[in-house]
C-alpha cells in the first residue's frame, strides 16, 4: 500500500520531474571479524538491500542512511562500512548521504569513515541533489560529558535556521535518527525526539516537504507540522509494534522507496523476502534469558 501525504510548496519551486530516492536505516554494521549482533551478517543484510534496489525499473539519484550505521561503533567498523558504501555508491554512481544514531561514536566516525581528526563534535550538513535539498541532522548531543539521545542542541538548530533561510529548487528533506513523532507502539514513547517543539518552530512555513529517520525498526508515518514525517523499517533488524508489554526482535529487513515530485513526499516502505522469525522475545518487567545461540554481551543493556 503506497503511504502518501502531500506538503505542497509555491509553485515556482515545483517541479514535475520525479526524483527518487532510497531511505535506508539503522544498518548496525560491525567488522566482519567482530561478533556479530544476533548471529546476523549485518554487511550482508545492507548488500542485499543495494542488489534489491538494482532490481528495480527506476534509478535513485541518491541513498540516504539514517543512523545507527555501525553496532558498536568502532573504528574497523566504520572503515568497513566505508569500503562497502563506496563500492556500492560506485556502483549505482550516486551519492551517499548518512546521518548518526544513538549507536554510533562520533569520534571512531571521524576517524574511520571521514578519515578526520578524532572529535565528538556532532555530525550534521547540507546536499544539493538534483535541485532537493537534504539536511542531516545529528539527534544525539553529548552534555557535561554525558550522551543526550533524542535532542537537537540550540546550534544546531540556529545553523538549520540559517539554512532553511533560503529554498531549494524541489525543496528541503530532512533526515535525522531520532523521529519527530510518537508511533503507535507506546513502549518507545521515550525513544523519539523529545525536543519536537524547537524543530517545529524552526521548519514552519519554511520549504520541507518532509523529515525521514529511523531508530524504532518499524515503519512509522505521521505528520509533523504539516510534512510527512516517515521512519523506515531496520535494514539489521525489526521490531514487532503490537506487542504493548515486551519486545519481539524480528528476522526482516527493509527500506523505504521514496519519491519527489511536484513539491510532494511518497514513500513506498518496501520489505525483502525473509524468514520474518522471532529472534528474541522479551516481556518487560522480567529478567532476561537469552537463548542458547545468542550472547547476552551482544544483546543492548536493557535485554541483558
Amino acid at each position: 500500500m503506497l503511504i502518501q501525504y502531500q506538503a505542497i510548496l509555491k509553485e515556482s519551486v515545483m517541479s514535475t520531474e520525479p526524483l527518487y530516492l532510497i531511505h535506508l536505516t539503522d544498518t548496525h554494521v560491525k567488522a566482519p571479524s567482530a561478533r556479530q549482533f544476533l548471529n546476523l551478517d549485518s554487511t550482508a543484510r545492507l548488500r542485499a538491500v543495494f542488489a534489491a534496489v538494482r532490481d528495480l525499473s527506476l534509478k535513485p539519484a541518491c541513498f540516504l542512511i539514517s543512523g545507527d550505521l555501525a553496532h558498536e561503533g568502532t573504528r574497523a567498523d566504520y572503515v568497513h562500512l566505508k569500503t562497502v558504501l563506496d563500492e556500492e555508491a560506485a556502483t549505482f554512481g550516486v551519492p551517499i548521504l548518512v546521518a548518526l544514531g544513538n549507536h554510533d561514536d562520533r569520534s571512531a566516525f571521524r576517524e574511520g569513515f571521514l578519515g578526520e581528526a578524532p572529535s565528538s563534535n556532532g555530525y550534521y550538513h547540507a546536499s544539493l541533489v538534483d535541485g532537493l535539498r537534504i539536511i542531516t541532522l545529528d539527534s544525539e548531543v553529548t552534555a557535561a560529558g554525558e550522551k543526550v539521545e533524542g535532542w537537537l542542541d540550540a546550534v544546531q538548530l540556529s545553523w538549520l535556521q540559517e539554512q532553511l533561510q533560503t529554498t531549494a529548487p524541489r525543496g528541503t528533506l530532512i533526515m535525522l535518527h531520532h523521529p519527530p513523532l510518537r508511533s503507535t507502539y507506546r513502549l518507545f514513547d521515550d525513544r523519539v525526539l523529545n525536543n519536537p517543539d524547537d524543530l517545529g518552530a524552526v521548519i514552519r512555513g519554511s520549504d520541507v516537504i518532509g523529515i525521514l529517520s529511523g531508530h524504532i525498526h518499524f515503519t512509522s508515518v505521521g505528520v509533523f507540522e504539516g510534512v510527512p514525517s516517515v521512519a523506515s523499517a531496520g535494514v539489521s533488524f525489526n521490531i514487532d509494534p503490537t506487542t504493548p508489554r515486551s519486545m519481539r526482535f524480528i528476522d526482516s529487513s527493509g527500506y523505504n522507496l521514496v519519491m519527489i515530485r511536484e513539491g510532494r513526499m511518497i514513500a513506498q516502505p518496501l520489505m525483502l523476502p525473509g524468514t520474518h522469525r522471532e529472534l528474541l522475545h522479551w516481556q518487560i518487567g522480567e529478567r532476561f534469558q537469552p537463548k542458547a545461540e545468542q550472547n547476552p554481551d551482544e544483546l543492548p543493556p536493557e535485554l541483558r
